[in-house]
């Protein structure tokens, strides 16, 4: 255990010389920037808004709507390559595997230094939320704070079932970027899934594409999908074999480095 939380602590310092942490800020902060953008420019519904009784549910499916089909699956997809890329972008495989720690330590660090990164992602995307709320009444003295209390509950909820749909996403890029030097192979794969998952959102058999679960998740919030499929069954079931035979080809692999 102490090792493991060793590893831990170096692969989180190296990913905070990389890109990807910058991308989980921005990426995080992104949607809730626009939004806050168009309610101070379209300030004259900004009273009627704070005084719907579904206020915050409203800001959460607006943010929503652009992030869990193109920005939420491109990103994880990025994020994840990027951070695993990094021992072959710093030539730094075999140093590695040399420091006393077996290869199940650090297969298992990098992946859960990507998931609290996930985490540390959905946190700030709520802040972002929040503070597009409640902005705006700062800026115009006759807008009143929000009338609908904070539905702790309801945003635990949705945060709990979009980073179950990103598991699979993840758990795919992580397989590819640990098998592939070159960065553009999961980066492209990833890209291709993606546009792939986009077109199979009006498929009845779309849930068998592992990167669709975040679209149609948001597409049955606001009732465009009926279909009775337990798609976060099917997120996790796709993260565990993914990160299963991830796992088999890591350890198999002749040449690490």
């Amino acid at each position: 255990m102490i090792n493991f939380i060793h590893c831990f602590q170096s692969e989180w310092l190296k990913k905070k010389r990389s890109l990807a942490s910058v991308l989980v800020v921005v990426g995080a902060f992104f949607i809730p920037a626009i939004i806050l953008v168009a309610k101070l420019v379209r300030h004259e519904t900004l009273y009627s808004a704070s005084m719907s009784n579904r206020f915050w549910e409203t800001l959460w499916n607006d943010a929503l709507e652009s992030m869990a089909i193109f920005l939420l699956p491109l990103g994880i997809a990025l994020a994840t390559s990027l951070i695993t890329q990094i021992e072959f972008k710093n030539n730094t495989w075999k140093q590695l595997h040399t420091t006393p720690q077996s290869l199940t330590t650090i297969f298992f660090a990098k992946l859960s230094v990507i998931l609290v990164m996930m985490v540390q992602f959905f946190i700030l995307f709520n802040i972002g939320i929040y503070l597009a709320g409640i902005i705006p009444t700062l800026f115009f003295s006759g807008v009143p704070y929000p009338e609908e209390p904070i539905p702790f509950l309801f945003f635990f909820k949705e945060n709990v079932k979009y980073f179950i749909d990103c598991l699979p996403i993840l758990a795919l890029q992580y397989m590819i970027s640990l098998q592939f030097k070159n960065f553009l192979v999961p980066v492209g794969g990833g890209i291709a899934i993606w546009i792939l998952s986009i077109a199979v959102l009006g498929w009845k058999h779309g849930h068998w594409i592992p990167y669709s679960y975040c679209g149609l998740n948001y597409l049955r919030g606001i009732g465009k999908y009926n279909s009775e499929t337990q798609i976060h069954l099917f997120a996790i079931g796709y993260f565990i074999v993914f990160t299963v035979i991830s796992y088999i080809l890591y350890l198999t692999k002749k040449e690490k480095g």
